[in-house]
């Protein structure tokens, strides 16, 4: 069985190992200040996954307003990783439903995320989420 919860600092090295499966890098001194801005900006948002006690996937977002003009609350889904071993079980969904519910309760009416273009398979999981389409266009310009 899936238990969510919110993140803590004490999840930071089973976030740590869960990125390192996915990228094949270890990268420690990032998800200790990512982990820390969520946990301060918005501590009951951001959920890690547990099975059998072991942490098998986590999620980092938060509720913001004002951001490209539009007023209203916000959930931000800005981080996910699930165990590849823990993939295909509900995982992810569980983690997006526990959020969603947390967006919801901060008073935020949508939930919003970025894709990488080559990223086709977060694509496809956050569109079976329900994720679609948005009001924005991400624009960048080299530096």
């Amino acid at each position: 069985m899936t238990r969510i919860r919110p993140v803590t600092e004490l999840d930071i090295e089973a976030i740590c190992r869960i990125d390192e499966q996915i990228t094949g890098r270890y990268r420690p001194e990032v998800w200790e200040d990512r982990v820390a801005y969520y946990i301060r900006r918005d501590p009951d948002s951001s959920q890690v996954a547990e099975r059998d006690g072991r942490v098998v996937g986590f999620m980092l977002g938060e509720v913001r307003g004002g951001e490209f003009g539009m007023e209203e609350p916000t959930g931000w889904v800005e981080f996910l990783g699930v165990d590849p071993g823990a993939r295909g079980g509900g995982v992810g969904r569980a983690l997006i439903d526990a959020l969603a519910s947390r967006f919801k309760a901060k008073g935020a009416h949508v939930a919003r995320t970025m894709v990488r273009g080559e990223d086709a398979d977060i694509d496809a999981f956050m569109r079976r989420m329900g994720f679609g389409p948005a009001p924005v266009t991400a624009l960048e310009r080299r530096l």
